[in-house]
């Protein structure tokens, strides 16, 4: 059986993901994402009603055109998890296949929300939830399986195409965390069994955002621990708290939630996706908030939030908002800004649960927010966080328990492959024979 790997997008850069992989005359799509930063440097960019070859020409979708020189059809498009570099493609690219879009709960009622955003497509495949631990049958000798992991977004997945050359394992996106604060620990007993069974791995295609990074990634619960730290340190403090995260990151969000409560302040999400998020992990039950927790996203409902959190004193409530990254229309941008009725004042504390992405984009709109704030006499606790990505141990452990017989670096630029490049040389993988460094746009035969 033939084995193609077309390495679409995400192969130059970290943002718009997307994988497909041919055995046969089968084709399974690993991911449709957006590149975030493309869209943040045009102001007020509505995506949801321009035409993907825009999107396209733009460098904010994956160029899919590609596929038409694989000669096969698409059984399955498998987002693996919730983040937009890796489904914010889906409601632009996702019809013109003839198959159904598979995914975690969470992940696929996130993939609902796109779609029903939608302006410009209509998005009519069918919706398959998968649980990690499930299979199902690609084609006549082919099962798709999902292995749980755990990365900053609740129901991650690493999907497993099982061939008769060998597994291809698309091990986007993880960290290895064995005491993470909501979910079930990395599936490290499933990923060593694949390694071992039948033909092994044919092929790890594998996410190195923190290649380059020594040593092992941090759980979540030392995140939650730090955060804790942090929190109760201002338990006296009588002024203004205000926290931000990545909305999507469920685990921290909760762990806010429990904490403000703690010190005696009345938590408030505040922001269109702060409310998005979290209210869709409770509304399919897989994260629990307090019956009286205020969730509010649009500009009207915000305001007034913010009126009476002005009214009612800062110092009884701690509103977690969107920001984390200095987007321009994000809340906390908005307040350091001076655009909301929420006063920042000398001494006032600002908590950034999150760390900056790095790309140029972000990395300048945080530094402009962190100013502005600054300017407005707030305090700023920088980097109360953990990385979602593995380091270089995570790496090692991983192609230890894998041993593919080819791997290819993905999820980041040039640069970054580097750390990866080198660490994977030293299991003595070689560039060009069985370590495969490619660009978006081409196609791998390895069967």
């Amino acid at each position: 059986m033939e084995i193609e790997i077309a390495t679409i997008g995400g192969y130059e850069e970290v943002g718009r993901q997307m994988t497909a992989v041919r055995a046969g005359d089968d084709i399974v799509v690993f991911d449709m994402g957006l590149n975030l930063s493309q869209v943040l440097v045009h102001d007020n960019l509505q995506t949801e009603e321009m035409h993907s070859l825009d999107l396209i020409d733009m460098g904010a979708i994956p160029d899919d055109r590609v596929m038409s020189d694989l000669d096969g059809d698409v059984q399955a498009i498998v987002p693996t998890h919730g983040h937009l570099d890796h489904i914010g493609a889906i409601s632009k690219l996702a019809h013109r296949y003839d198959a159904p879009i598979v995914a975690a709960p969470f992940t696929l009622e996130l993939v609902k929300e796109e779609i029903q955003d939608e302006s410009k497509f209509l998005v009519e495949n069918e919706l398959i939830e998968m649980d990690a631990g499930e299979t199902m049958p690609i084609g006549d000798r082919c099962k798709l399986e999902f292995v749980n992991v755990t990365h900053s977004i609740i129901n991650a997945i690493n999907p497993v195409l099982h061939t008769p050359e060998g597994a291809i394992v698309y091990g986007l996106d993880k960290r290895m965390d064995h005491t993470p604060v909501i979910g079930d620990p990395i599936d490290m007993k499933r990923f060593r069994e694949i390694g071992r069974e039948g033909e092994g791995v044919l092929c790890y295609i594998e996410d190195c955002t923190n290649a380059n990074k020594k040593g092992r990634t941090p759980s979540e619960a030392v995140a939650r621990e730090q955060l804790h730290d942090v929190i109760q340190s201002l338990e006296d403090y009588d002024g203004g708290i205000v926290a931000t995260t990545f909305s999507s990151h469920i685990a921290r969000v909760t762990s806010l939630v429990e904490f403000a409560e703690e010190i005696g302040r009345q938590p408030v999400l505040l922001g269109r996706s702060m409310e998005k998020y979290s209210g869709t992990a409770e509304r399919i039950g897989a994260a629990s908030f307090p019956d009286d927790l205020g969730m509010y996203g649009h500009r009207k409902s915000v305001d007034r939030a913010f009126n009476r959190i002005m009214d009612e004193g800062k110092e009884n409530f701690l509103p977690v908002v969107t920001g984390h990254q200095g987007e321009p229309r994000a809340m906390l941008t908005r307040m350091g800004r001076g655009e909301t009725p929420y006063e920042l004042d000398d001494g006032d504390k600002v908590i950034f649960s999150a760390r900056v992405i790095p790309e140029p984009t972000n990395e300048g709109q945080r530094y402009q927010s962190e100013k502005l704030l600054g300017m407005q006499g707030a305090r700023i606790y920088d980097d109360v966080h953990v990385s979602g990505h593995l380091r270089q141990e995570g790496h090692y452990e991983m192609l230890d328990a894998l041993q593919p017989q080819h791997v290819i670096p993905a999820h980041q630029d040039m640069q970054g492959f580097s750390g990866y490049v080198d660490l994977a040389s030293k299991q003595g993988y070689k560039l060009g024979r069985d370590l495969h460094v490619t660009s978006n746009g081409n196609i791998l035969q390895l069967v």
